[in-house]
């Protein structure tokens, strides 16, 4: 716990990438910590060439893990979003991605045995108290990132891990509609803010003026509009000043042109994602399948609903009773990219 080197594995965890570090091994004190993280990570510099971020929010990623202090469950997991070129760390939300990699993780250090075929564990992911349950092959005991199941977004196949969610609603701590209303009007367009384990407006791609179906450099001029929208959201949501913040995201839903069951673009926060997060998708699900909401009626009947995203399609699975999510669940794929020691950039 120096600057002389600090014990982490990099892992790859869905469609994210992220340095993974036992609490242990950090610093107590969360400003201590996190300047520590950021000359890990190499921020602030947006090609972060001096640490080991990507120069992506989608590789600028930090998983801590520590044993379960409850009884409910095994392992928890706190989730940190840095900035790539502005000096900020983030807890404000979780990410599903990097969950699929946890409990690899977790048997890696120790925390938890592994099972002969398979290993399940329960997941508190800290940010937001939602729980989790993991569940990934562990042949002779051992994590084997060999698999056949191939994602959208990442090359080549690896071993599934599925994800069930439970208690993800209301994240941010102001319910499934944080609004209050199934439908907001924001710079005069139609939105459905919702909270299913991530803050996300959705709207209709239309309304904002494009066909939903652009590629990731082409929704490039739409950030200052979109920063527009989810500000003023973000203080309907509940969630205050959120100018700083990386939540909450803006989903815009089209109708689907690939068989799937609905076309999305997401914005994290502003700038153009390549999919869709595994939470933001099980949140926009999740509003898609309430009638009224924004987008409801463009949704394809589909079990479980696939959502296209400009590398592909993820699956999601969302139970609804009424206005109650009975569960939510995703697969995923991950694996250790390496595991040693790195290095962060001295202090000043």
């Amino acid at each position: 716990m120096t600057d002389e080197g600090v014990r982490c594995a990099l892992m790859r965890g869905g469609t994210s990438k992220g340095a993974f570090f036992l609490a242990d091994d950090l610093p107590a004190d969360p400003r201590a910590r996190d300047d520590l993280l950021l000359r890990i990570m190499g921020t602030p510099d947006p090609r972060q060439i001096d640490g080991v971020g990507g120069a992506h929010p989608l590789t600028s990623k930090v998983a801590i893990v520590s044993p379960a202090d409850g009884p409910d469950r095994d392992l928890d997991y706190l989730f940190l979003q840095l900035g790539v070129d502005t000096p900020t760390v983030s807890d404000r939300q979780t990410c599903g991605n990097l969950l699929a990699a946890v409990g690899q993780f977790a048997v890696a250090r120790g925390l938890l045995p592994a099972g002969p075929d398979h290993t399940t564990a329960r997941v508190r992911m800290t940010n937001t108290g939602g729980l989790a349950t993991t569940t990934f092959p562990t042949p002779g005991g051992r994590v084997d990132p060999r698999g056949t199941t191939a994602i959208s977004g990442v090359p080549g196949t690896a071993a599934a891990v599925q994800l069930d969610f439970a208690d993800t609603e209301g994240s941010a701590g102001h319910g499934l509609l944080p609004t209050g209303q199934v439908r907001n009007v924001i710079d005069g367009v139609e939105v459905t803010c919702v909270d299913n384990g991530m803050p996300v407006v959705v709207a209709r791609a239309a309304d904002l003026g494009i066909t939903g179906y652009e590629t990731v450099e082409e929704l490039a001029a739409l950030g200052p509009r979109v920063e527009s929208l989810r500000t003023k959201a973000g203080k309907l949501m509940g969630l205050g000043d959120v100018s700083a913040t990386s939540v909450p995201k803006t989903t815009l839903v089209a109708p689907p042109r690939t068989g799937g069951a609905i076309c999305t673009r997401t914005f994290i926060p502003v700038r153009p994602h390549t999919s869709i997060g595994v939470l933001g998708a099980v949140s926009v699900v999740t509003a898609l399948l309430m009638p009224g909401a924004v987008g409801h009626d463009l949704l394809s009947p589909h079990d479980p609903v696939e959502v296209e995203h400009p590398t592909g399609k993820l699956a999601v699975t969302v139970e609804l009773d009424g206005p109650r999510v009975r569960r939510a669940g995703v697969i995923r794929t991950a694996r250790m990219l390496f595991d040693g020691t790195v290095f962060p950039r001295p202090t000043d």
